[in-house]
């Protein structure tokens, strides 16, 4: 069988180290060619060194000549690139036949949207490519062949929980299951005063600052709505959440004939990636079984949408439609953003998104640029607003 050449985008952060650890441990099946960073050439190097890509690629192109170097001294042969059009060639071209698309926020967007346009088989970890421009990459996948796996673990879930990985008659509901964060079953005043640091200590998940923080205030589970929207083809109202503090079910689907089936495992995204990898195959992902003796109780709950209100907040603009998601994600990371720098308070980050949504009406996302200009927009208002939501 020939080896699959994966790109790896996002290469240094926690879902990239997972891809590359389950790449490592297949090298006949598995090779990391592509490697992408944001800003940590020293980080990307250090990958280089370990998995041997042909190319690797750095966001930012002041730090071309850096990477360069580096890579010169560790006595590498992998080319070096920078900047988002040459990280859109290489996902696009011959350089690899899979793509991992794990870059965080709307900065994913472009190279997701050219893996899918190329017909290749992603890997998608990046959830607001969908939210911001859900139509325009699934339209693009549809008419280039390419397969999309989800990655994140609710919606890879639910694929493994569908026939062939689809929506068919006889589906009734598609139910994603959150823990619940870190703040699970405290009341929205007990909430003005949670820190950056409180905020990114997830108690199952070990995932990067931007989406810890998306996970504490229920935006994560909220743009996964959105996301399995796109993906599956199902309406709002046929799209449940529910909160499943073990973290151990994933999601599950239920069927017109009164049967559910849930996928479980332990919370490793290891298991979402190398089903992926082999899909329809199964290999090895170095996660172990689940032993549901020693876990013992499983939990669930409704969640709380008036304390946590970017749930309620993303199923608005998942009904509005247009570019209402795209608003609602721009300002979200710009509120995130602000919150993690320590310059607003955590209940800052579902005012500013809901501000953004009430000034902006949904418009039309018709191409790439109108998606562009609404998250333009969107970013611009919630800059505007954080002064008036400064910490004191």
């Amino acid at each position: 069988m020939k080896r699959q050449r994966v790109a790896v985008l996002g290469a240094t952060g926690s879902i990239g180290s997972s891809a590359l650890d389950v790449i490592a441990r297949h090298p006949q099946q598995l090779s990391a060619s592509v490697l992408a960073a944001g800003r940590n050439v020293d980080a990307l190097v250090a990958l280089c060194v370990q998995h041997r890509p042909a190319h690797a690629v750095i966001a930012d192109p002041a730090l071309y000549g850096a990477l360069c170097e580096a890579l010169r001294a560790a006595g590498l042969s992998t080319h070096a690139h920078a900047g988002d059009d040459a990280l859109c060639a290489l996902v696009a071209g011959d350089a690899c036949d899979s793509v991992v698309a794990a870059i965080v926020g709307a900065a994913g967007l472009d190279s997701t949207l050219a893996a899918a346009r190329a017909g290749k088989r992603l890997l998608l970890a990046n959830k607001e490519s969908l939210v911001m421009a859900g139509d325009l990459v699934m339209a693009a996948a549809r008419q280039a062949g390419a397969c999309i796996l989800p990655i994140d673990s609710e919606h890879n879930a639910l694929f493994q929980c569908l026939p062939d990985g689809r929506v068919s008659a006889g589906v009734e509901r598609l139910v994603l299951t959150a823990s619940g964060g870190p703040f699970r079953g405290r009341d929205r005043a007990s909430l003005a005063s949670i820190t950056p640091a409180q905020a990114v200590a997830h108690p199952k998940w070990s995932m990067g600052p931007k989406i810890s923080v998306d996970s504490a205030t229920l935006m994560n589970k909220g743009l996964e709505v959105i996301e399995a929207h796109h993906l599956f083809g199902l309406g709002n109202d046929r799209i449940g959440v529910v909160v499943h503090p073990q973290s151990l079910v994933h999601a599950l689907v239920e069927y017109t004939d009164g049967s559910t089936l849930a996928q479980l495992g332990l919370p490793d995204m290891r298991t979402a990636l190398a089903v992926g990898f082999a899909w329809p195959a199964r290999i090895p992902s170095g996660v172990p079984p689940l032993d549901l003796i020693a876990h013992g109780r499983l939990d669930f709950e409704e969640p709380d949408m008036d304390t946590f209100a970017c749930l309620r907040l993303a199923r608005q603009a998942l009904d509005a439609g247009g570019s209402a998601p795209t608003v609602l994600n721009a300002a979200n990371e710009v509120a995130v953003s602000a919150f993690l720098q320590g310059r607003i308070a955590f209940l800052s980050i579902p005012a500013i998104v809901e501000s953004a949504l009430a000034a902006l009406p949904p418009a039309e996302i018709a191409s790439l640029e109108a998606a562009r200009e609404a998250d333009a927009q969107a970013r611009h208002h919630a800059t505007q607003a954080l002064p008036r939501h400064a910490r004191a």
